[in-house]
């Protein structure tokens, strides 16, 4: 198969974030600035719960007003803090573009294309896209409306407010080779919280026996790194989805360099057809 991509790639809110001290991890921020180049595209979450942190940090307070409108405050804050680290550690020969996302970027075949065309000229003009869902300008209301109409006209319907399914969506238009999932866990465990129990691979012959072993190993997945996270399960779901398109998925923590993840190289889940 033909990759128009080496490598897309997304980090979760939690990675990014030092909980001991509520603050951002310049580390995980430092390192991925030197893993990243041309040829990459990134996924980021962490706006809201950085520009919560920010908040509290400028306020001594957090904002306690309806809670919708309170994740569209904190994003809104976060996303500038958020882009500003980035570019601050991407080697500064790299541009770096920011580009904002909704579910109907997805669901729509001309607004899909004109995403895959401005994400292909990145690659050729030296420049990393930084994607993040468009949280500030998102109504929940309105976006499950629009989604419950276009699924009574059938077919896929993509969410992408969890930025996992926006990384696999991506990785599945642009023809990745490897899609990177950074999280704050090792990858998959089979029992909750107990790093021993990592499942190392997840590989088939074929899509099908891929997708026997990811249905077993969803039975062992509960919970989620934090409220309103969708968990280990839907990580393998969108994996899923991926590797059917011929990616290989790779699931593991933020504290590992990006090539040495893509390469199996540190303890991670590695999913994926043979050969």
């Amino acid at each position: 198969m033909e990759y128009q991509f080496e490598l897309v790639g997304k980090i979760g809110s939690m990675a990014l974030i030092r909980k001991e001290d509520q603050a951002i991890d310049y580390n995980i921020i430092s390192r991925l600035g030197a893993d990243l180049r041309p040829g990459m595209i990134w996924v980021t979450s962490g706006a809201t719960e950085i520009g919560r942190l920010d908040y509290i940090q400028r306020t001594g307070r957090e904002l306690n007003g309806d809670p919708e409108q309170d994740k569209t405050d904190y994003s809104s804050q976060g996303q500038a803090i958020l882009m500003q680290n980035y570019r601050q550690f991407i080697r500064p020969e790299y541009g770096v573009r920011q580009i904002l996302v909704e579910h109907t970027h997805f669901n729509d075949p001309e607004k899909r294309e004109h995403i895959r065309q401005l994400l292909n000229r990145a690659a050729q003009q030296n420049t990393i896209p930084i994607i993040n869902y468009n949280d500030p300008v998102s109504d929940e209301e309105n976006r499950k409306m629009e989604l419950a109409a276009r699924r009574k006209l059938g077919g896929e319907v993509h969410e992408c407010v969890d930025n996992d399914e926006t990384a696999a969506v991506i990785a599945e238009l642009v023809k990745a080779k490897v899609l990177v999932l950074m999280t704050s866990t090792e990858g998959i465990y089979r029992e909750a919280g107990n790093p021993d129990t990592l499942v190392r691979e997840v590989f088939g012959r074929d899509p099908e026996e891929v997708e026997r072993k990811v249905r077993e190993l969803q039975r062992c997945c509960v919970g989620a790194s934090r409220a309103g996270a969708n968990g280990a399960g839907a990580k393998l779901e969108y994996a899923l989805s991926c590797v059917k398109k011929g990616t290989t998925v790779v699931i593991g923590h933020a504290r590992y360099h990006l090539q040495d993840l893509a390469a199996g190289r540190v303890p991670c889940t590695r999913i994926g057809v043979e050969g």
